[in-house]
């Protein structure tokens, strides 16, 4: 392991911090120093203690024990409070949006730190106005005091959630700013102007701790790199040796390997070609028309809010009105999701909160599609359950305590394994999904590419939402490009990579 420097004023300390959760051990002796004006990345799969960490900074989680060193003050962990947390310059900016969005710029910034008022209490307007113009002229975001919300882009929102929480800093070296995955729903575009916001920051002296299952962003802009695995610290990497294997390596300790697509050397002919699974005409807001042969993966590509996932809920019967599709040249009218269920369409949403039943046991959530084959006489078999779902736990890679255990007891990562198995139990004609690794670690990444391609392999097509083009361009046979909820370009193996899907998303973004 390397030999780190000692802190300095501003930066952070952790010195043999523990929590167990019962007989589970989340942290175990974990050391590491946060250098002042530096980036340094935080990673490691889903239950490798990552999240348990940061809720110990941000004293919303007691410690077990350790020490937690700010500005160079020593405290023990088990008694840190929010409250010191605060005191000590510790700032947190987590996933979800906190920022208001039909408030303005100048309101979501007071709400942070209160307003300007004068006589009677009243709001002093111009007073707000003026301050949150100065802001963000410090902090370098482009908006205006009465602009709303939400018009701003995703990762302009992401940038004013910090200068809220940096704003009574009185010089960049204060403080540490805690980021936990402020890109997992930002499109590539939106992830540059963020990472370039971020260096501006650090240039200044500004101390970030940067939690993300983005590899590549930390090897973008991370001064140095801590890797957790099973709540210990595998090694802290500087700059000079932080590359995407290192870390993978380091994190997973064990061979991963992608799941590619079939890349023919030519295109079938069309004798060969295979059957056609999923047909759909005048489809969603843009009238998209699409189809799906049995055997591949068909990405969706776009900027976010060019209507991928209302395609995804116009297919599943989940948008408003009826769908007509036909399913292996049988016509089908989608009124509902029940109907897309009985076709033999299983959908992924975005949103886990959406899909999983977090208070039901893994088991559970795991039968939920498919009770019709335990039930007897009106009433389930929990036997039968139990035995399927254990059955299933293994076939779809599903790593628990048991199928009795709560799924919100599951990682990240394994909840949205859960989600897919329920579907892939029934063994769909047509799986739709959107974004269905955002938020999970690289192991669990390429495991759920490997349900997908194993699903396909058998026969059944897949349509995949993803604002990774990475992911697209390594997963899909073919892709579509969507704007206004139309398909305006098709890419397809072998010339579809990376480079290719930005050009024909910004192209067609540049043509509207």
């Amino acid at each position: 392991m390397n030999e780190v420097a000692r802190p300095g004023p501003g930066a952070l300390g952790l010195r043999d911090i523990s929590k167990a959760f019962g007989a589970t051990r989340a942290l175990s002796g974990v050391s590491f120093d946060v250098l002042p004006g530096t980036i340094h990345a935080l990673v490691g799969e889903n239950g490798s203690g990552k999240s348990t960490l940061i809720k110990i900074l941000a004293g919303v989680v007691c410690a077990d024990a350790g020490t937690i060193e700010l500005r160079g003050d020593r405290r023990v962990a088990r008694s840190h409070t929010p409250g010191e947390a605060r005191a000590g310059g510790l700032r947190f900016v987590h996933q979800q949006s906190s920022t208001f969005p039909d408030l303005t710029v100048a309101e979501n910034l007071a709400i942070g730190r209160g307003f300007e008022r004068g006589w009677g209490g009243r709001i002093r307007w111009a007073a707000v106005r003026r301050r949150t113009a100065d802001v963000l002229e410090r902090f370098g975001i482009d908006a205006r005091p009465d602009t709303v919300v939400r018009d701003l882009g995703p990762a302009t929102r992401v940038m004013l959630a910090i200068a809220r929480a940096l704003q009574d800093q009185a010089d960049a070296t204060e403080g540490i700013l805690v980021l936990d995955e402020p890109t997992a729903s930002l499109p590539k575009g939106e992830v540059d102007f963020l990472l370039a916001s971020l260096r501006r920051c650090a240039s200044l002296g500004q101390t970030v701790v940067y939690v993300t299952h983005r590899l590549e962003e930390v090897v973008e802009v991370a001064d140095r790199a801590t890797v957790l695995r099973d709540g210990v610290v595998v090694e802290t990497l500087p700059r000079e040796r932080i590359d995407h294997g290192e870390l993978v390596a380091l994190m997973v300790g064990r061979e991963v390997t992608a799941a590619k697509s079939r890349r023919a050397a030519s295109a079938p002919r069309p004798e060969e070609a295979p059957r056609v699974v999923l047909a759909a005409d005048r489809l969603g807001r843009g009238g998209a028309s699409l189809a799906l042969r049995a055997g591949e993966v068909v990405g969706l590509a776009g900027l976010l809010g060019s209507g991928r996932s209302g395609l995804l809920r116009a297919l599943f019967g989940a948008a408003p009105g009826e769908t007509r599709v036909a399913i292996d040249g049988r016509p089908v009218l989608l009124r509902n999701p029940d109907d897309a269920k009985r076709a033999g369409l299983g959908y992924l949403p975005e949103n886990r909160a959406d899909s999983l039943f977090a208070d039901l046991t893994i088991g559970e959530n795991l039968s939920i599609a498919s009770l019709k084959g335990l039930t007897r006489w009106g009433r389930i078999s929990r036997p039968a359950e139990r035995a399927g779902t254990a059955a299933a736990m293994r076939k779809f890679l599903v790593r628990g305590a048991t199928s009795d255990a709560p799924a919100s007891s599951l990682s990240g990562g394994n909840q949205q394994k859960v989600m897919l198995a329920r579907w892939l139990h029934r063994e769909p004609r047509a799986l739709l999904l959107d974004e269905p690794t955002q938020g999970v670690d690289v192991g669990a990444r390429a495991e759920i590419h490997q349900l997908i391609r194993r699903a396909v392999d058998a026969g059944a097509a897949a349509l995949l939402v993803s604002s990774d083009v990475e992911e697209l361009a390594a997963l899909s046979d073919r892709a579509l490009v969507v704007r206004d909820g139309a398909i305006v370009a098709e890419l397809r193996q072998p010339g579809l990579d990376e480079a290719a899907l930005d050009a024909a998303i910004h192209s067609t973004r540049e043509a509207a």
